[in-house]
């Protein structure tokens, strides 16, 4: 019997011309994909198992074009398993029951818009001179529309634009229903973080707004829909929808094909729906590159109506600030008018550090990620040897934490610095580096490992305990409790909540951690480890910015020169029938 799964899948069935689809299908979706285009096939895929023959597929008995639930679905030349096209298929629906929805109450919000130009004014008093301000321009898209996507770096004000939009619709509607969520509870944590900032920083003068704010708790997706234990399905979905007005996501690039599915699902076209997120960072672990794909569907965005170009205009008294033609057209397409991209970053210079890097990143900009190999940037380190001396000077970092006693303190020290890592496996994977950390803190007597569980350990859950309230992604820290008996510590909606080692299933040290995993985190300071080796196919552009826009102040990156050019030069390209789907 063969090792390969996806040749045991293809296997499994007797339609001799059926299997090689079924193959590269099966290995297609372990890559992320939704689907595969049958126009568009390399038989290279096929590892010399199957070889494609000319005779068509669409008359197969198990093929359908939709119209039958059958285990394959071949629409417009792509060919998915059945349960994906049915995803794809309740995404598009749902997308256009929120923008069918919005001609009913948009009306009303223009007018109270107009109505309360001064109160809208207000918020906008920092505004930019001279400039577009794209934060305000998604506020008054989000407060029209039923839909909304808002995409942009770190640093360019999701957060900000969030409080802004709530001022809005709390002074629209007080008693206003309103869920912000997360796909991980790091995430969503982080969420709430900043949204008190900013609601301090943003409404000083309204104490019942900053309240408002203070006093919305962010969950992740999988506690908003209501996780079953042991199954696929949610308590909420669209005979069961949450009860909320407005529903807010953060991180929206992490939602893979099935759960963005079952959250639309949940939220009936009433509620107002906003996506956040940043469409250059990595598509979800699991199948579909969701939020990319909507961001890339129209050729180009930030582009309204006239009619909604008004409204944006008519709330600033600086001519130079408004949408001018080159924002203005007509469109058809179902998202026009409902993507805003924030383009200005608060936190990073394109000019020099992060931003420059992580903008080179992301255009493949050679000759600009070459010039950081100079190490002359102040945020930016490359290391091309793998210094064992610079990692060991950037572990000792960690000291902060270990010495600090006030746990809920160790716990934010702990995530001021970290350790990113591409792959598992090997010398440079997050395996082999807990290790290597774990030997040189106890080589300085910072720990001491008295067994699986120590003092001082950092841990992540990689398994959901519902019974215990913890789920994939949340991260503590083992400390002894009261008795003396040693337990791990989480924080969760701003208390301190300690269970015993033995009652969780599955946690993984974090001294260490994949870049998939820091996904929805921020650090001040962080290293990224990349292979020595090169043309690992994971290594890619996305990859890369996502580990390097982890970090507020600095990065250091360890990696050979070829490696990194190469990971810059290699973009996700995941199978999708969104884009094409929608211009239908």
């Amino acid at each position: 019997m063969t090792n390969n799964v996806h040749q045991q899948f293809a296997e499994y069935f007797e339609e001799e011309h059926l299997k090689p689809y079924l193959y590269l299908l099966s290995k297609k979706m372990e890559e992320g994909h939704i689907c595969i285009d049958v126009q568009n096939m390399d038989e290279g895929d096929l590892d010399g198992l199957y070889m494609f023959s000319n005779r068509s597929i669409s008359k197969e008995y198990l093929v359908s074009d939709g119209s039958e639930i059958k285990p394959l679905i071949l629409s417009d030349n792509l060919l998915y398993f059945q349960r994906y096209y049915h995803y794809e298929t309740m995404i598009l629906k749902r997308i256009k029951l929120f923008i069918e929805q919005e001609h009913k109450l948009s009306t009303q919000h223009v007018g109270w818009l107009i109505a309360n130009k001064d109160k809208v004014k207000k918020i906008f008093a920092s505004s930019l001179n001279g400039e577009i301000n794209w934060q305000e321009v998604a506020v008054i898209v989000s407060v029209l529309n039923q839909f909304t996507i808002i995409t942009g770096g770190p640093g360019t004000g999701k957060t900000t634009t969030v409080s802004k939009i709530l001022y809005l619709l709390y002074s629209i509607n007080p008693s206003l229903k309103v869920a912000l969520a997360a796909p991980t509870g790091k995430a969503a944590a982080r969420m709430a973080e900043s949204l008190k900032l900013a609601a301090s920083m943003q409404h000083p003068d309204s104490k019942e707004m900053v309240e408002n704010l203070n006093n919305l708790v962010p969950n992740t997706i999988h506690r908003l829909l209501g996780s079953r234990k042991n199954s696929i399905y949610f308590k909420h979905n669209n005979t069961n929808p949450v009860n909320y007005d407005v529903v807010i996501i953060d991180e929206s690039s992490m939602l893979d094909v099935a759960l963005f599915a079952k959250l639309l699902d949940a939220i009936g076209p009433e509620t107002k729906l906003i996506l956040l997120g940043d469409k250059n960072q990595l598509s979800s672990v699991e199948a579909g590159s969701l939020f990319g794909d909507l961001c890339l569907a129209q050729k180009r965005i930030n582009v309204f109506s006239s009619e909604m170009a008004a409204v944006i205009n008519s709330v600033y008294e600086n001519d130079s600030q408004h949408l001018n033609k080159n924002h203005i057209a007509s469109s058809g397409h179902p998202l026009f008018g409902h993507i805003v991209e924030l383009q200005k970053s608060y936190r990073f210079s394109d000019e020099r550090g992060i931003g420059r890097l992580s903008r080179a990143i992301t255009n493949n900009d050679k000759k600009i990620i070459e010039s950081f190999l100079k190490n002359d940037d102040k945020q930016v380190w490359i290391d091309t040897v793998y210094s064992d001396k610079i990692f060991k000077n950037f572990i000792l970092g960690y000291e902060a934490f270990i010495k600090e006693n006030d746990i809920s303190l160790a716990l934010k020290m702990m995530n001021a610095l970290k350790v990113l890592c591409a792959i598992k496996e090997g010398e440079q994977g997050v395996k082999a580096l807990n290790k290597k950390i774990e030997g040189f803190l106890r080589q300085k007597r910072m720990i001491n490992i008295t067994g699986n569980f120590y003092e001082n350990r950092p841990v992540m859950v990689t398994v959901n305990n519902y019974e215990l309230g913890l789920f994939n992604g949340d991260v503590g820290i083992v400390r002894p409790g009261e008795d003396g008996e040693l337990r791990i510590w989480f924080e969760q909606k701003g208390e301190l909540k300690s269970v015993l080692p033995s009652l969780i299933t599955g946690v993984d040290t974090v001294f260490a951690m994949t870049i998939h995993k820091s996904q929805g985190s921020e650090f001040k300071k962080v290293m990224v480890v990349l292979p020595a080796q090169k043309e690992i196919k994971i290594i890619t552009r996305e990859l890369l910015y996502t580990a390097v826009t982890r970090a507020k102040d600095q990065v250091v990156i360890q990696a050979n020169r070829d490696a990194l050019l190469e990971a810059a030069a290699q973009s996700v390209k995941r199978g999708s029938g969104i884009v094409q789907r929608l211009l239908k």
